[in-house]
């Protein structure tokens, strides 16, 4: 009995590969009259969701400052789409920079939902029909990767999230990966830790979607709203275990680009234990942050 559950359990997994692979590869992965159902039924409760919360945000502000539902509005949203988060550890509430992997837009959507954080996020997640709108309620700060100039306005707009919102996340990264990979941590954005504002703390935080990471993770040439379609069709839920590891000061290291180093030390250290094995190079192409697989890693 239990072989022939494994045996359904790896027909399913392989089912899901092939269609991950061929959405990483820009193709358009055809959705089933019963998936088109999953992803109606889910973008009505969000569109639900949306109708109740949004007017009582806008009523929460007439008389106080810092109103709640964008956080309660993005942690449903992210259980409407299936992820059923558990968190592992004490995220900090204010005064705090997260530094985290990035495997989905869902990340967004958990870490709001579990500490009320803003972000820093690519910005062609603005362009992502309802995602995007939902982010920017948080105050996320969209950045052009390849927008070397703006930089300064990046850090700019990062501060004042920092002083609004109290914490903030940044993907160091620049991309999403597959769960199984870390790629090189970019420390442009930590300079806003150059220097730290008094009393803020780094804290890591690791992203773990188990076996469906690599189904659920947005990468290759895989458009927001093709991702979106497709996670929003698929059966059923999955688990996403939020790690939020021992924050440190960055006062105790100096400069941006050793803060990064002991923040990407921890997140790899962590994913390794996650996963019982070895991180892998990441096998896809990513002009943006000008990050190309080796050719014996391909």
């Amino acid at each position: 009995m239990a072989s022939a559950s494994t045996a359904k359990t790896d027909r399913r997994l392989a089912k899901y590969t092939a269609r991950r692979l061929a959405a990483a590869r820009g193709e358009i992965v055809p959705l089933t009259v019963a998936g088109w159902a999953r992803f109606i039924l889910r973008t009505l409760a969000i569109l639900g969701l949306l109708s109740a919360l949004v007017p009582l945000h806008y009523l929460y502000r007439v008389f106080a400052y810092g109103s709640p539902m964008p956080m309660l509005f993005l942690r449903y949203t992210a259980w409407i789409v299936g992820a059923r988060v558990t968190i592992v550890g004490t995220p900090l509430r204010r005064d705090v920079f997260f530094i985290a992997n990035h495997i989905s837009w869902i990340d967004i959507l958990s870490m709001a939902g579990a500490s009320g954080t803003a972000f820093v996020a690519k910005q062609e997640l603005s362009d992502v029909p309802v995602i995007g709108w939902l982010c920017g309620l948080n105050r996320t700060v969209f950045v052009k990767r390849e927008n070397r100039v703006g930089v300064a306005e990046q850090i700019n707009a990062l501060k004042e999230a920092l002083a609004d919102n109290w914490s903030v996340t940044i993907f160091p990264e620049g991309t999403v990966t597959d769960g199984h990979s870390l790629l090189p941590f970019k420390s442009s954005m930590i300079s806003v830790l150059e220097p730290p504002p008094p009393g803020v703390m780094v804290q890591p935080v690791v992203l773990d979607y188990g076996e469906n990471s690599e189904e659920i993770g947005w990468v290759g040439q895989e458009s927001g709203l093709h991702n979106a379609k497709r996670i929003m069709a698929r059966r059923g839920s999955f688990p996403l275990t939020l790690h939020y590891l021992e924050p440190f000061s960055p006062a105790d290291y100096r400069g941006r680009k050793a803060i990064a180093a002991k923040a990407r030390e921890e997140i790899e250290k962590q994913l390794v234990a996650n996963l019982g094995k070895p991180l892998r190079n990441f096998q896809h192409v990513v002009e943006a942050v000008r990050y190309r697989p080796q050719p014996t890693d391909i």
